[in-house]
């Protein structure tokens, strides 16, 4: 990604909450064991109680610190875009009765912007999983372009605007870029996460759905992103899984009730969407095999009920 400047400079590392509890809780174990083995040497009848105590607290410790941590980082991304709103309302920038001499973006007004996209980005990569953080990040990044284009149509060619505005552009885009992309990563692996666990079917294919919408979005920034294109090739064989599964569970029921007709067209039905969509890997096979394993139990028992 082309974030790699902005990451050596000025971001704060922090790690992601798995890695963190994981983390503290080695850190809790060994100051129990610890703990426990100064106190059983120093005749304690009960070490490990005491151990435990110490124990507990470090754990709850290192909770309450990233809390504090990252609540102070979402204030300082609530902080940092109030300013950016408020700079943009300082110049009027959505307005239409001024004229583009009135409406010109001074230098220091431009430093005073990326500052404020700076900070709100530190304080998104801080919150880390968080997809919103980004969201909000690249929204601004997206405001901020669509002014400096404007800006660009003013600008005469001897202008010390000119260089600096396109520096700035490029630095935004970057953040703009990277901050898109984490968030279409972060939100649409959520959505991928929730269709697998629902065990209801409409709820997972909506939750598929939305996933698909959120890489969508991203594409239509950044068509050529490979990342995205995987991602979004992935969840279509998702989706095609979750439609076909939706199938052979209706021609189940059907089944179920006796309705042997119906499960047989259901069952077609199934196999006809799965020869027609695109679906690759063991998920095809096995469903491919229980379909036509079905089919061919259905067949037997309308042989069965002709024979009587």
């Amino acid at each position: 990604m082309q974030h790699t400047r902005h990451r050596r400079g000025r971001l704060p590392f922090w790690l992601p909450a798995a890695n963190y509890y994981v983390l503290a809780l080695a850190i809790a174990l060994c100051t129990f064991f610890l703990l426990w083995g100064i106190l059983y040497d120093g005749g304690e009848r009960t070490p490990y109680i005491t151990a435990g105590i110490v124990a507990s607290f470090v754990l709850l410790a290192a909770v309450f610190v990233r809390e504090i941590i990252l609540r102070r980082a979402r204030n300082r991304l609530l902080a940092a875009e109030r300013r950016f709103e408020q700079s943009l309302r300082g110049l009027n920038l959505k307005s239409s009765g001024r004229s583009p001499r009135d409406e010109k973006l001074s230098l220091e007004q431009n430093a005073e912007l990326l500052r404020a996209i700076k900070r709100k980005s530190d304080a998104a990569v801080t919150l880390a999983r968080f997809a919103d953080g980004h969201r909000e990040v690249f929204e601004m990044c997206s405001e901020y372009l669509a002014l400096i284009e404007r800006e660009f149509e003013t600008i005469g060619p001897g202008s010390p605007r000119l260089a600096a505005f396109k520096s700035s552009r490029n630095s935004i885009a970057e953040f703009h870029r990277y901050h898109l992309l984490q968030w279409a990563s972060i939100r649409s692996r959520a959505l991928a996460l929730e269709a697998n666990s629902q065990r209801d079917h409409a709820a997972r294919l909506a939750a598929a759905q939305g996933a698909i919408d959120v890489l969508e979005s991203a594409l239509a920034f950044y068509p050529s992103e490979r990342a995205l294109v995987e991602s979004r090739e992935l969840l279509d064989e998702v989706l095609i899984s979750i439609e076909v599964a939706g199938r052979i569970e209706s021609a189940e029921r059907a089944e179920g009730r006796g309705d042997v007709e119906a499960a047989r067209h259901i069952y077609q039905d199934a196999l006809s969407f799965l020869t027609m969509n695109r679906m690759a890997g063991p998920d095809r096979e096995a469903a491919l095999e229980k379909i036509n394993r079905s089919l061919e139990r259905l067949a037997r028992r309308e042989d069965n009920i002709l024979d009587l």
